[in-house]
């Protein structure tokens, strides 16, 4: 089964390849994959219907529970020829009706089919949901199609919005019910039915997904809005695929959950009414294929009904009338395309006499049309008999003679839906109006609408096969009081039989009524779905512009005040709850801890006072600093180092940005409640987290991991257990990080660029105005090169002389700090950061030209080159039978030096030093090219420039 899906997915990736070499004919390379299912079916179909069932699983994540469960029974494999059967016939018509563009649809078609083909096999709740789902997204691009026609777009849009929203219920219901059931193995599920309250609510979220999916009144808009789709993705999706999927859940859950409380009432009421109001609705239609839409719609709702009943009979009935279904409905809507393929139209006011010129489609299509109104010897009636007996005799339904009128009145209305289609589209005089085309359709265009109504002839004939094909799901409940049920041609004279003729003549004699002008004008209009669907989405379009009138005002205070008032409220209320249990935790526990809190408060209540963004800057630098300190009092070197290093790199390079922005604050006046409310928020913030620390520390179950690594990392031949963790027990966490900061920092120095493209292109005209060299008073404070700086310009040469003595010994220091780190505070990371910091200084006294001297590398190259070596780093170990990431410790015994150990995972270390410069020579690159200085290297000046 796992190869079956895989198949589908290669065959489907790869038929544009074969468009281009064999033209149509890609369209049987396509047909192929459903015929090899439909074979492989057949193979399996012995054991399964003798109760058998075939499994299989793929572990995806055994740590977390989740694995692809497939099983085949009787009811998938029922599905599977339904789908796999009709896939292979609409393929086969494409080759005629499609005529260019036909690589895309064979392949969106072939998709959706092995999405459906999952569907139907998938053993667990959340495989089922994410095939679900796949179906969803497979129809929404099979109705928009090239997109370049507004109706199918808005019609897509609406089909993935109702379905998408059902399918979010659903999965909601599927997370109750398997917590119910303590399993989210559908075959666990089926054989100990979970009950209890949760359980009905699971009913409720799980029969709301089914019904948008199987177009369940009011939910149903979206089918006949989807009718703009091609005739053949209409033939396929909408009446032997995508809508079957809610059919089939039914079918699936029924035998577990049909006496759950909601059930029954919900199926029932939902499903007969949507068979009689559709039914109606489909009287009043002229177009052929919003006919048939109304007319699926019908049908939907009685397999609804019949699958969800929950009775042997019912059952029976269902599955019969789900195979009958598919063949006469598919082979119907293949003839509308067909008929529209030859006349240029579906609308039955401009079509008559077509029978006469096209005999053959007339005599299959009315052969269909036959098996949908239940006439014999077709399969339609097989079912119909079955359903009007699961509900005439259905003592174990409540209210069942009531249900057997609304079934009653529901068949006679499908019968004259019936006779109109078929009257519509072939019957009347001779047509005045020209054909598009003076031959008739091909012998193969016809083709797949003659296998079609045959299957339905053949299956009706041959109803002990139907029976066998049938019964081993409707096995699955008890027989009921008056025997199990059989399928038979000729049932006697039974009351079953009495309804049957009593529906087919009212059928009869509705049609011949809705004919007469006078009756049509009076048939009562029912509500339109489709424009409360409209209103609903105008209406939440309108909700969302006056919100966004309100909420996006281009303030980031009031963007920062609304996010950290909902993490105040949402968080916090929690937090309420949980604050009894935080207990006295001690505040400290050495003594300076406390004159580190209060020089960070300090600074951060002075943060809020400064005036000057430079002032601003350095005091919260000193927060950064403050915390540094408290890690290095409780221990973390390596912790206190980075926060150090880290700080400082980022001061530097806030104040080289804020050159570009005003030295002061907006001075102007903010009002007093707006600024009572930002500092309310802020304390609650501040409040939030420190509570959610305390929660976090004190609602620690299991033990502490640190004893651990502390004891394995000798393994490791680190007495750094802090390095340890980077670049051994966490190395996939580091090499996924670095990836990260890359990534981020070359998509930042990209958008710099771009967006400062101009402004550096006129900094060589105006430097002085258009980048002033400082922003604070005092103008002879020129040791932070400016934009506007031309070399040779004012530069302090005793700190240029110290920074360039000092240059080497930084990067030495800073390689000192990358190879000791498996011993003692350091690592890459750190040796980078210093590196970096180096870097900085030589920016700082020389700007781009003596950067550009300092290192002729570009820092994407210097980055690439660290992620490079990280990656390989990763690999090698694959190559001598390891696992990724696998370190070993190497030791070699050197002449005056002794012996020597170190470990490979030191070259994940290098890897993560060099992005580490690199990154930060990126960042300098481009507060350079902020700053207007790129238009003097973009001159040529430098010839070792960072770009």
């Amino acid at each position: 089964m796992l190869v079956l899906l895989a198949a589908y997915a290669t065959v489907a990736v790869s038929i544009p390849w074969w468009e281009r070499r064999l033209g149509r004919a890609v369209w049987a390379v396509a047909a192929l994959v459903p015929s090899a299912t439909v074979v492989w079916a057949g193979t399996r179909a012995a054991g399964v219907l003798d109760g058998g069932a075939y499994q299989e699983s793929l572990r995806w994540a055994p740590s977390l529970g989740l694995t692809v469960d497939l099983r085949l029974d009787a009811l998938s494999l029922l599905m599977l020829w339904v789908v796999a059967g009709v896939g292979v016939l609409v393929l086969l018509y494409c080759r005629y009706y499609v005529e260019q563009d036909a690589g895309p649809l064979a392949a969106l078609l072939l998709a959706f089919a092995g999405a459906m083909i999952g569907l139907v096999l998938a053993d667990n709740l959340f495989v089922l949901y994410v095939f679900w789902e796949l179906t969803t997204v497979a129809s929404f691009l099979l109705i928009a199609g090239p997109g370049k026609r507004a109706e199918q777009r808005r019609a897509a849009r609406q089909a993935l919005l109702v379905t998408v929203a059902g399918g979010l219920a659903m999965l909601l219901g599927f997370i109750v019910l398997g917590q119910a059931a303590g399993t989210y193995r559908v075959s666990a599920i089926l054989a100990d039915p979970p009950r209890g309250g949760a359980v009905s609510a699971a009913v409720v979220l799980v029969l709301a997904g089914a019904f948008t999916k199987s177009a369940q009144m009011p939910l149903h808009g979206w089918l006949p809005a989807a009718m703009v789709a091609p005739t053949p993705v209409s033939a396929f999706l909408h009446a032997a695929a995508m809508v079957k999927a809610g059919v089939y859940l039914i079918a699936r859950l029924a035998p577990a959950l049909a006496d759950v409380a909601p059930w029954r009432p919900m199926v029932l009421g939902v499903g007969l009414a949507t068979m009689v109001v559709a039914a109606w609705r489909a009287l009043r239609e002229t177009d052929l294929k919003l006919l048939l839409a109304y007319g699926t719609v019908s049908e939907l709702g009685l397999l609804t009904a019949l699958l969800g009943a929950g009775t042997r009979t019912a059952a029976l009935a269902g599955v019969v009338m789900l195979l009958a279904h598919a063949a006469f409905k598919s082979a119907l809507f293949l003839s509308v395309g067909i008929v529209d393929h030859h006349t240029g139209t579906r609308d039955i006011r401009e079509l008559s006499g077509l029978g006469r010129r096209l005999p053959v489609l007339f005599g299959v299509t009315a052969l269909a049309a036959a098996s949908m109104a239940g006439l014999p010897p077709l399969i339609g009636f097989l079912g119909k008999e079955a359903a009007l007996e699961a509900f005439l005799h259905g003592t174990e339904l409540a209210g069942h003679q009531q249900l057997t009128v609304v079934l009653v009145v529901g068949s006679a209305l499908t019968v004259a839906f019936a006779a109109r289609f078929l009257h519509g589209a072939f019957g009347g005089p001779p047509a005045e109006r020209a054909a598009r085309s003076a031959r008739g359709p091909e012998a193969g265009f016809v083709a797949p609408v003659a296998v079609l109504s045959g299957a339905g002839l053949v299956l009706g004939v041959a109803y002990p096969a139907t029976a066998a094909l049938t019964t081993a799901y409707a096995n699955a409940y008890p027989p009921g009081a008056g025997g199990p049920y059989a399928l038979a041609l000729w049932p006697g004279f039974t009351p079953a039989l009495g309804l049957s003729v009593l529906s087919l003549g009212a059928g009869l004699l509705i049609h011949a009524l809705r004919r007469r002008a006078a009756v049509v004008n009076r048939l009562p209009r029912l509500t339109d779905v489709q424009y409360a669907y409209d209103r609903a989405v105008e209406g939440v379009d309108r909700l969302a512009v006056t919100l966004t009138r309100h909420t996006q005002v281009g303030s980031l205070p009031v963007y920062l005040t609304v996010l950290l008032t909902t993490v105040v409220a949402v968080p916090g209320a929690a937090l309420l709850a949980a604050a009894p249990s935080l207990g006295s935790p001690p505040l400290w526990r050495y003594s300076l801890e406390p004159v580190l809190a209060v020089v960070m408060l300090a600074a951060a209540a002075a943060v809020v006072a400064a005036r000057h963004r430079l002032t601003a800057i350095l005091l919260t630098g000193a927060v950064g600093y403050g915390a540094a300190g408290l890690f290095l009092v409780r221990g973390a070197p390596d912790l206190a180092l980075t926060q150090f290093l880290v700080e400082t790199t980022t001061l530097v390079v806030v104040v080289l940005v804020l050159r570009r922005m005003p030295a002061r604050f907006d001075s102007g006046r903010r009002s007093v409640p707006g600024r009572v409310l930002r500092g309310t928020v802020a304390v609650g913030v501040g409040a939030v987290v420190t509570c959610f620390a305390l929660a976090a520390a004190s609602a620690r179950t299991a033990p502490v991991i640190s004893p651990g690594y502390l004891r394995r990392a000798a393994e490791t031949g680190a007495l750094n257990v802090v390095d340890a963790i980077i670049v051994d027990f966490r190395a996939l966490d580091t090499l996924g990080e670095i990836s990260v900061v890359l990534v981020a920092a070359v998509g930042v120095g990209s958008l710099i660029r771009f967006h400062d493209r101009d402004a550096v292109q006129v900094a060589d005209e105006e430097p002085l105005a258009r980048f002033p060299t400082t922003h604070w008073d005092e103008p002879r404070q020129t040791w932070l090169p400016g934009a506007g700086e031309r070399p040779g310009g004012e530069r302090s040469v005793l700190m240029e002389v110290a920074i360039r003595l000092l240059f080497p010994s930084i990067l030495v220091l800073s390689v000192f700090l990358l190879f000791s780190g498996h011993y003692r505070p350091g690592g890459g990371f750190s040796g980078g950061l210093v590196a970096g910091l180096a870097f900085v200084l030589r920016y700082l006294v020389g700007g781009q030209a003596d950067l550009g001297a300092a290192v002729r590398l570009r820092p994407v190259a210097v980055a690439g080159t660290g992620l490079a070596i990280a990656a390989v780093t990763a690999l090698v170990p694959l190559a001598v039978g390891g696992a990724p990431l696998d370190s070993a410790l190497l030791s070699w015994h050197l002449p005056l030096l002794g012996e020597v150990k170190w470990a490979t995972s030191l070259f994940l270390d290098v890897g993560v030093y060099l992005v580490v410069v690199g990154v930060v020579l990126k960042l300098l690159a481009a507060v350079g090219v902020s700053l207007g200085e790129a238009g003097a290297t973009a001159a040529g000046e430098g010839e070792g420039s960072v770009r």
